[in-house]
């Protein structure tokens, strides 16, 4: 098993992550509505929207699954945040980066992985949108720019959590 390398700007992704104040949050709807979507558009049974901290990817969102952390070190996430396009896997049993991994040898039994970096308003990779299949997959064009929409909407849900708590700062709510 390949553990994630750790990003060259790591102090300041780790403190773009810690400024949104979203770890350990509850869910909410705004966001296990993209995970939802995308499940149900791609047909697999696990979607995420993780956050990846100095020791683990935390999942703001997750459905098909009752996990709400893993280890940073097995994450396949940890691999996302560090490309600037998707990072595909489609049989994580036969790369050697991942074919020992815990989450391949156990449950979930990831198969398929495909994970999306998620943005900062400043730029920093906080997290990434991915998608999880217990089969092997080859995504299309398709597949892959509808992958690229939905990380793009998680991505504005942070976006707007960022401007609210900015106006909110300044003094000037935003309106219900």
């Amino acid at each position: 098993m390949q553990a994630p390398e750790i990003p060259v700007d790591e102090d300041d992704r780790l403190a773009a992550l810690r400024a949104l104040e979203l770890l350990d949050t509850p869910s909410e709807e705004r966001f296990d509505r993209i995970t939802r979507t995308a499940t149900r558009l791609f047909k697999v049974p696990i979607s995420m929207i993780t956050l990846v901290d100095e020791n683990r990817q935390w999942f703001k969102s997750c459905f098909g699954t009752d996990m709400r952390e893993t280890s940073r070190q097995v994450s396949f996430c940890g691999h996302a945040i560090l490309r600037p396009a998707p990072f595909i896997i489609v049989d994580a049993s036969l790369d050697l980066r991942f074919a020992d991994n815990p989450m391949v040898t156990g449950e979930p039994h990831v198969r398929f992985y495909a994970g999306i970096p998620i943005h900062s308003f400043s730029g920093h990779t906080v997290g990434s949108f991915c998608i999880i299949d217990t089969e092997p997959r080859e995504p299309t064009d398709e597949d892959l720019d509808g992958l690229v929409d939905l990380a793009a909407w998680a991505e504005t849900e942070i976006h707007q959590v960022e401007f609210s708590r900015a106006l909110t700062e300044r003094g000037t709510p935003l309106a219900p």
